[in-house]
């Protein structure tokens, strides 16, 4: 049964509420609102003006593009019909019938605003060309020619290290959209799946988290967002991860983590940002790349873990069934982790397998449904 509109806006407001209220966005942006800048710091901008180019948007660069050719044009244009009026070449000024011009066929600012255009393009239609009777233009040519090859330069390496950045390779990297809080190796933990969509593999890749929320010291200080490290990892350790399938990563709630003290009826009471890095390199282009996500606590699953997604088939191939990607099952969790902590074995009837024991050989009952590796 389809759900009346009222209640559809409703969610989609709140779901709105929601995401203007996050730190980091799901895919990775950063929320965040910067007041009272003086006007002279904007200069720091101009200053590093090739970070500023690859942090804006593509529709801004290219009209900065287009721009900065028109300009250019324009502004020596100016110089050409300078040259020109100075010679007395122009229609208005009626140069005699054995009149040397600077510049053949210019009469005007639209005959300088072509002759701009051949000069720094290096296009030349024969129409116009410059004589050797006006030094002035010479030095025009010469100059609009440097300054023609620099600009081109210029905005082809801006152009192919915006394509080339290791931004758009982090577009490639998924996190679940949801968390899971469930029992792995006689330890209550948090898990987080992510997967790399693409065969090639990131080098070097490192996982971490920080927890952001709002604490007081006990000397009465309010630090709003502070910031608490948490650590995952995978069965095979935290560091230099054989990214070429989806991992499950996970985070042991132990005395020392700050998820200790929650229970599965205060999680989603708490405040508190939880924000995933993986930081690492791309193996096809050597950039280096970082992807963030975030999770509230709403979007935190206490008592599930994630369904199995690799298998093998009969042939020997792996598989990876992205269907069950962000699929999860209810399993029996203790209720908080300091009561898991006393008798771990009441609570865990269940063993959460590991990832190794998800590369079981078994025959891949849909291949439709799976991608090959």
């Amino acid at each position: 049964m389809a759900c009346p509109f009222p209640q559809l806006l409703r969610e989609y407001l709140a779901y709105r509420r929601i995401q203007r209220n996050r730190v980091v966005t799901k895919d990775g942006h950063c929320n965040i609102a910067y007041g009272s800048v003086r006007h002279s710091q904007f200069f720091i901008y101009f200053l590093d003006l090739w970070t500023t180019l690859m942090d804006m948007r593509w529709r801004y660069v290219i009209f900065l593009f287009g721009a900065s050719f028109v300009f250019g044009w324009f502004f020596f244009g100016l110089f050409w019909y300078w040259a020109a009026f100075a010679n007395g070449d122009l229609y208005w000024q009626n140069p005699s019938d054995d009149h040397q011009p600077c510049v053949e066929n210019v009469f005007d600012m639209t005959g300088a605003f072509l002759q701009s255009i051949e000069t720094q393009m290096s296009i030349g239609y024969g129409y116009r060309q410059i004589t050797p009777f006006c030094p002035s233009v010479l030095t025009i040519f010469t100059i609009e020619a440097v300054f023609g090859t620099v600009i081109i330069c210029f905005w082809c390496g801006v152009i192919m290290t915006k394509v080339a950045r290791g931004k758009k390779r982090a577009k490639t990297i998924s996190f679940s959209q949801m968390a899971v809080i469930s029992s792995k190796k006689d330890n209550l933990c948090l898990q987080i799946r992510v997967a790399n969509m693409r065969k090639s593999l990131m080098i070097g890749s490192q996982i971490y988290g920080k927890l952001l929320k709002t604490t007081v010291t006990p000397e009465g200080e309010t630090i709003i967002m502070d910031q608490i490290r948490i650590d995952f990892t995978v069965d095979a350790g935290k560091d230099n991860l054989f990214f070429v399938c989806p991992l499950t990563l996970y985070h042991i709630i132990d005395q020392s983590s700050p998820f200790f003290q929650m229970t599965v009826d205060t999680l989603h009471q708490q405040e508190f940002e939880l924000v995933v890095f993986l930081d690492g390199t791309a193996e096809s282009t050597s950039f280096s790349c970082q992807v963030r996500t975030s999770y509230l606590p709403k979007e935190i699953m206490w008592g599930y873990q994630f369904l199995p997604i690799i298998s093998r088939s009969k042939e020997g191939k792996y598989h990876v069934d992205f269907s069950n990607f962000a699929k999860v099952a209810p399993v029996d969790t203790a209720p908080c982790a300091s009561h898991y902590a006393k008798s771990p074995d009441s609570f865990s009837p269940y063993n959460t397998p590991t990832d190794s024991d998800r590369l079981q050989e078994m025959e891949v009952k849909d291949q439709s449904s799976a991608t090959n590796m």
